[in-house]
């Protein structure tokens, strides 16, 4: 799996033997370096860079805080799905137009050429009158809506669609984060140079 942005947060994980990566694509990334089947699962939670993670091991929650001002809590005790490389095509792989770049089959089927989507499930190579709806896959990691193909559309169930992680506005940017795990407290401190201390049992437990 590749990274789109710097990382920009780590914490780990010492009984699965799991590294956690923030980036400043959004993303936090759950990596398998444990010897198991080296895996990578990504996850999406924030609408701004990744500032800080922490990890409670006694209920496998992660927390991630990005400058969002979002504090998300994963549920990590799920068995979670990695995410599918995407495919490489010159038409679309569900109805066959060619995409823009594949002048030659536009030219032979006298056909308009279209731009290139990729199904978040499938990871095929997809047109938009193909990929016209959209889903969340939480198991996958998107807990906010993605583009998927119309028939990985219709194969979603509304037990995938559930929700693994909770959502939670901080209303400060968040560079710095601290959780006490014998308290449930987290510890928070941001670019307005505020420090917030969070009760956090009714959501870590």
């Amino acid at each position: 799996m590749k990274i789109l942005g710097g990382v920009t947060a780590l914490c780990w994980d010492p009984v699965q033997r799991v590294l956690f990566s923030g980036s400043s694509d959004h993303s936090v990334i759950m990596w398998d370096i444990g010897g198991r089947k080296g895996t990578a699962i990504e996850l999406q939670g924030h609408n701004d860079k990744i500032q800080a993670l922490s990890y409670a091991q006694h209920t496998r929650q992660l927390i991630s805080c990005g400058s969002d001002g979002g504090i998300v809590i994963w549920n990590m005790d799920v068995e979670r799905q990695e995410t599918p490389e995407w495919l490489d095509s010159d038409s679309c792989q569900k109805c066959d137009q060619p995409f823009f770049w594949n002048f030659k089959q536009m030219w032979d089927s006298r056909k308009i050429s279209l731009r290139q989507h990729h199904c978040r499930k499938c990871g095929k190579a997809v047109c938009g009158k193909c990929s016209s709806k959209r889903s969340s896959i939480p198991l996958m990691g998107f807990e906010f809506e993605v583009r998927v193909c119309d028939s990985c559309h219709e194969a979603i169930t509304d037990e995938e669609r559930a929700p693994t992680a909770t959502f939670h506005d901080s209303k400060h940017n968040i560079v710095h984060v601290h959780f006490d795990a014998t308290r449930g407290w987290l510890l928070t401190s941001g670019t307005d140079k505020v420090i917030k201390l969070w009760d956090m049992t009714p959501v870590v437990s």
